[in-house]
């Protein structure tokens, strides 16, 4: 779970979010459930990133960023756009 949020901003803004609703009788109420830590099968989406990075990575070597950002496009299915850390000096 990511730290922000659990974090005691997070917390309070939503204890007072929660109170103004009542308050007002308008609005939904934000009711924060935590997973369990390494529970995957909560989270749909981890089985894809699970099979896309056992498609895309290589067991005795390093890919090029460039490498990399190819097979996951391929993968995945999308277009590759270019990043700027992918860009050649000068382009």
């Amino acid at each position: 779970m990511l730290a922000f949020h659990v974090s005691k901003i997070v917390r309070t803004w939503i204890r007072e979010h929660n109170a103004q609703v009542k308050a007002e009788g308008e609005g939904v109420r934000i009711l924060p459930f935590r997973l369990p830590t390494q529970s995957p099968w909560l989270n749909p989406i981890e089985p894809k990133w699970v099979h896309g990075k056992r498609a895309v990575v290589e067991t005795d070597g390093l890919l090029s960023a460039q490498q990399l950002a190819e097979r996951i496009c391929a993968y995945f299915g999308c277009s590759c756009e270019p990043h700027l850390s992918l860009l050649a000096k000068g382009a």
